[in-house]
């Protein structure tokens, strides 16, 4: 069974990047463009992993996963930051509030 992924990312052409490059090596995935949709999409679906956008409007992305990590359904599932941020500090901050992992943008998918 394929593993699924959320992304939860603002920008449509971020997400079609991620999804054309996680769709070509036969992942299955599911998208979401806001992050209160993110969060109730990762307790509905319950992913194998969330690509995690940080900077977006309404709720970023560092309060989401500190919401999905206070959820005994949702703690689990890891967590990868997605950021321009690139300044000292703040990888750290991804990974207080609960990621997993940083991946900075914009990204070059010949790293991975």
């Amino acid at each position: 069974m394929a593993k699924t992924i959320l992304i939860v990312e603002d920008e449509p052409r971020n997400t079609k990047l991620l999804r054309d490059v996680l769709q070509k090596f036969g992942y299955e995935n599911f998208r979401s463009y806001g992050r209160p949709t993110g969060v109730k999409i990762a307790g509905d679906k319950l992913p194998d992993i969330i690509l995690m956008d940080i900077m977006m409007p309404v709720m970023d992305g560092l309060e989401a996963t500190r919401l999905l990590k206070a959820d005994a359904n949702t703690r689990h599932i890891p967590v990868l930051a997605l950021t321009s941020y690139a300044m000292t500090g703040d990888k750290e901050k991804t990974i207080q509030a609960g990621c997993d992992g940083y991946i900075a943008k914009p990204i070059d998918i010949r790293k991975y």
